[in-house]
C-alpha cells in the first residue's frame, strides 16, 4: 500500500497580525515546517505553533529562509556564502531548542521561498546549506524538492532525506517550480489539487505544466498555509489520496 506525508509551512503569523490558519491545517497535515523569525514568525508564534503540532501528533520541522520580513524571504537575495551558512545554523538552533524546551524535537529541515528554488537550481549552494544545518543536528531529516539539485545534494552528502512534491504548484520541465509571477504557477481549487496529487503519487512521478513525467520518489506533499483555498486544498488532497487507499503518514526519511 502507497503512502505518503502531508506538510505545510506554518507559524508564519508576526505579534497580533495573523496568518493562515494553523490550527485547523494541525489537524490534517503529518508534518509542520515552522517559520524561524528570518522571513516570518517571532518566538512567541514558533513556541505556540510547535506546541500545537506537538499536541496534535504532528512532525515538527525547521524552516528558514532569508532574513526578508518585507519579502517574505520570496526575494532573491545576495548574501556571502559564509554568513548564509551561518544565518541557516542561528535559525536550526533557535527551532531546536525551543522545541526541547516544551519536550518536543525537531525532525525536519526544509528551506524556504527563495532560499529554497535558489538551491533547487544550485547543488552546491543546496550543498553548503545543509551542511550548516546538519551541524547543529546531524539526524535532521532533509526535505528536498524532488528530482532537482537540491536531491543532487543530499545524495552527495549521504544524509536522510525526504522528497517534496507541491500541491498548489505548477512545474517546469526540469522539476523547478514555476515563477509565482507567472498565470498559472499557483493552484488555487481544491477540486484539481486532490486528484493531482493523486496521480503524481500513483505514477511515482511529477506532471509537469507541458504533461512531461519526471520519474521521482515521493515522500511528503506539500500543501502552503498562506494562501486563501490552504485549509480546502488541504482537505481535499488528503480525501484524495485516503479515497485511492493512500495511507497518510509522516515519512521516516531515505539514503541515496
Amino acid at each position: 500500500m502507497k503512502r505518503v506525508d502531508l506538510n505545510a509551512d506554518m507559524g508564519e503569523s508576526f505579534g497580533p497580525w495573523k496568518m493562515g490558519d494553523d490550527a485547523t491545517l494541525l489537524k490534517t497535515v503529518s508534518s509542520a515546517n515552522i517559520a524561524c523569525g528570518a522571513h516570518a514568525g517571532d518566538p512567541d508564534v514558533m513556541i505556540a505553533t510547535m506546541r500545537t503540532a506537538h499536541e496534535n501528533g504532528v512532525g515538527i520541522g525547521t524552516h528558514p529562509g532569508f532574513a526578508d520580513l518585507q519579502g517574505f524571504g520570496r526575494r532573491r537575495m545576495s548574501v556571502p556564502r559564509a554568513s548564509l551558512q551561518n544565518s541557516v545554523r542561528y535559525q536550526v538552533a533557535a527551532s531546536v531548542g525551543v522545541a526541547k524546551s516544551i519536550g518536543a524535537k525537531v525532525r525536519h529541515l526544509k528551506l524556504h521561498g527563495a532560499l529554497a528554488n535558489m538551491a533547487s537550481e544550485d547543488d552546491a549552494l543546496a550543498r553548503d546549506l545543509f551542511e550548516a544545518a546538519l551541524s547543529v543536528d546531524p539526524d535532521l531529516i532533509v526535505m528536498v524538492l524532488c528530482a532537482t539539485a537540491q536531491e543532487e545534494a543530499v545524495r552527495a552528502l549521504g544524509c536522510s532525506f525526504a522528497g517534496e512534491i507541491f500541491a498548489d504548484r505548477a512545474y517546469n520541465d526540469d522539476a523547478t517550480l514555476v515563477d509565482r509571477s507567472l498565470p498559472g504557477a499557483v493552484i488555487h481549487d481544491p477540486q484539481i489539487a486532490g486528484p493531482r496529487m493523486v496521480e503524481m503519487v500513483q505514477a511515482g512521478a511529477i506532471i509537469t505544466e507541458s504533461g512531461k513525467r519526471i520519474e521521482t520518489s515521493i515522500d511528503t506533499i506539500c500543501l502552503h498555509g498562506d494562501t486563501p483555498t490552504a485549509v480546502e486544498i488541504a482537505r481535499s488532497v488528503r480525501a484524495a489520496l485516503e479515497g485511492a487507499d493512500i495511507v497518510v503518514k509522516q515519512f521516516d526519511g531515505r539514503t541515496a
